[in-house]
């Protein structure tokens, strides 16, 4: 084989190797943007959602609870707002018609959720932070999720958060994890104190 041929091979493999180690890369990178935020919740992002067609198999779609963008607490006809605790739904949708009244368009970006949604959230969080046991810093198991019992909801956008921690006590709305604004449950009675933040 002439000098000219090896170097021209040469050069294909190691222009194969570079394209191989970009593509890992860049995998590696759409991976590590994956939204999942602390205690068991995604970021109230539905860019990161999964589908919405309800598939038995595939990733979890609408009849799982995933939500299109600007979906009303008032848009019973999904099952992530139908399957809602009823005395969380009606408070949320109290809190919705009381925030529309002070000029806040409010959506649900999330509220009930299938076992199958949690795990896939959860097995997102294992492959971004290496390890379960990490992951579980951020991501609640399907057991104990309060979205897979339908007793939480996590709302956006920022400025109807920020209505809901100043006002949701009125409905008995609260805001349960302090890092996590967006996660409100029904923990007092309407009017009444919010306990502490766990």
């Amino acid at each position: 084989m002439r000098t000219d041929d090896l170097i021209t091979r040469e050069r294909r493999m190691t222009a194969l190797s570079a394209l191989a180690i970009v593509a890992a890369i860049t995998s590696f990178a759409v991976a590590a943007c994956t939204t999942v935020s602390a205690q068991g919740d995604p970021a109230p992002s539905t860019a990161d959602q999964p589908s919405t067609t309800g598939r038995a198999s595939g990733p979890p779609g609408s009849d799982d609870g995933v939500l299109p963008e600007k979906t009303s607490a008032f848009d019973t006809d999904l099952p992530g707002i139908a399957k809602l605790d009823p005395a969380l739904l009606k408070a949320v949708q109290q809190a919705e018609t009381a925030m529309k009244k002070d000029g806040i368009t409010m959506q649900v970006t999330t509220g009930w959720r299938s076992k199958k949604y949690q795990q896939e959230l959860l097995d997102k969080a294992i492959r971004k932070y290496g390890s379960r046991k990490k992951a579980l810093e951020f991501v609640s198991t399907p057991e104990e999720s309060h979205h897979v019992t339908g007793n939480a909801v996590d709302i956006g956008p920022t400025d109807a958060d920020d209505w809901i921690i100043r006002k949701g006590a009125r409905f008995g709305l609260c805001q349960t994890l302090s890092n996590e604004m967006w996660h409100f449950e029904l923990v007092t009675t309407p009017g009444g104190e919010c306990p502490p933040m766990s």
